[in-house]
């Protein structure tokens, strides 16, 4: 039942089943006016048919809302998170996770220009979008009223939301009528499944679930190589063209497909508390990581790298649990957009079967000098005794200790 009187609230709508039913629920249970606002992501699916159905079910058009987000998503949201280097737990490259925010951003600002009081979501309340989405609203509008169906609606099963849908005429895709094999979350940056056919961790995804690459064994016996430019920690550049930031995802994602380069399959720990498995590919999102890793091989600082590696967990951490607007994510971006100042120049890529390879890297702020490092005589960049020091010094306090140890037996 309503917890509490709400006249307008603004949903985050896909147009399919789960959210339709969602729409219907809000206007039956709530009694509330309903706006609907789909964000296109670049998850690769035709958005007029969500503003057919919205309308089928009884939205004004003026409380409709379809916005292209692909460049304030890559730009805003994706380039500054991989300017961290961020991976949580070892491999997951977060292309769920950093959706969110900008979906819940964009509710709110909604929201305040059509003057509602509510917001709802769809996320189950066994996943973490419930908590990325709510933190969301929550950090941008402290006092907003949530809604969130799956908390609070007595829908038991799947048939009896079914059930629900025919009784209110709401159209169901064949597909729908039968259990989906599993649940798909995509956008520009990766595509994600989970659930029924994947829920056995033990067993191997089938091909069919893999929708954004070709299986490696099927890519190309030849290599492909190509360059990419990067200014201040993002890349702007592919063999010399410059592309937007949207623009520029999408080649990497279509150089990524055609080599089967990133794919995986991964049991994570949600947030809520569970293991969870799933299979994600990120195509361009993994070409792009070892790119940016290698351009900073030449540009950054020991120290710096190594500091940035500290705290790329902590940073993966907040972003994989919807703090993106916490204050401690804007304070670790200000000390990670700092390092990129000098994060200029080009890559070389080569892409082979599954596997990304940065095989050249050049920059005018490059700290690879070969005049240390070079094995020639002649050179006096470096003088070799100078090591002995050096090597003492830091073996002083272990001398020490193993002294300590053999005058006590």
């Amino acid at each position: 039942m309503a917890a509490k009187p709400v006249k307008k609230v603004v949903l985050a709508y896909s147009g399919g089943l789960d959210t339709s039913i969602i729409l219907k629920w809000l206007q039956t249970e709530y009694q509330a006016e309903v706006v609907t606002f789909t964000a296109d992501l670049g998850q690769g699916e035709e958005l007029g048919p969500a503003r057919d159905k919205a309308l089928l079910l009884g939205i004004k058009p003026e409380n409709i809302f379809i916005d292209d987000l692909r460049e304030e998503f890559v730009r805003d949201f994706v380039f500054p998170m991989f300017r961290a280097n961020t991976v949580y737990e070892g491999q997951y490259l977060l292309g769920t996770s950093i959706a969110r925010p900008l979906i819940a951003k964009r509710q709110i600002e909604i929201a305040r220009q059509v003057g509602a009081d509510a917001v709802c979501h769809g996320a189950t309340g066994k996943g973490n979008d419930q908590v990325r989405f709510e933190i969301g609203y929550y950090a941008l509008e402290p006092d907003i009223t949530v809604i969130a169906p799956w908390r609070e609606w007595d829908f038991k099963s799947r048939e009896a939301l079914l059930e629900f849908a025919r009784e209110n005429q709401i159209p169901i895709a064949k597909d729908k009528l039968g259990e989906a094999p599993f649940s798909v979350d995509a956008n520009l940056l990766h595509s994600s499944s989970e659930g029924k056919v994947l829920e056995d961790p033990n067993v191997p995804a089938p091909e069919f679930v893999h929708m954004r690459t070709i299986a490696p064994e099927d890519a190309p016996d030849q290599p492909t190589i190509f360059t990419m430019d990067f200014e201040k920690g993002d890349p702007v550049a592919i063999n010399g063209e410059a592309l937007s930031p949207a623009a520029l995802l999408t080649k990497l994602n279509q150089l990524g497909h055609d080599n089967g380069v990133g794919r995986l399959d991964l049991v994570e720990n949600r947030y809520v508390g569970m293991k969870s498995r799933g299979v994600y590919e990120t195509p361009g999102g993994t070409i792009l990581l070892a790119a940016h890793r290698g351009i900073e091989s030449i540009t950054l600082d020991r120290g710096a790298m190594h500091l940035k590696d500290e705290l790329m967990p902590k940073y993966a951490s907040l972003v994989y649990n919807g703090f993106w607007f916490a204050p401690e994510r804007l304070m670790l971006q200000a000390a990670i957009d700092y390092s990129q100042e000098k994060v200029t120049g080009r890559v070389t890529v080569k892409l082979y079967k599954g596997n990304v390879s940065v095989i050249g890297r050049e920059s005018p702020y490059s700290l690879y000098d070969q005049d240390l490092v070079t094995f020639e005589e002649g050179k006096v960049a470096y003088d070799h005794r100078d090591a002995a020091g050096f090597i003492k010094l830091n073996a002083l306090r272990l001398r020490v200790a193993a002294k300590r140890d053999r005058r006590n037996g």
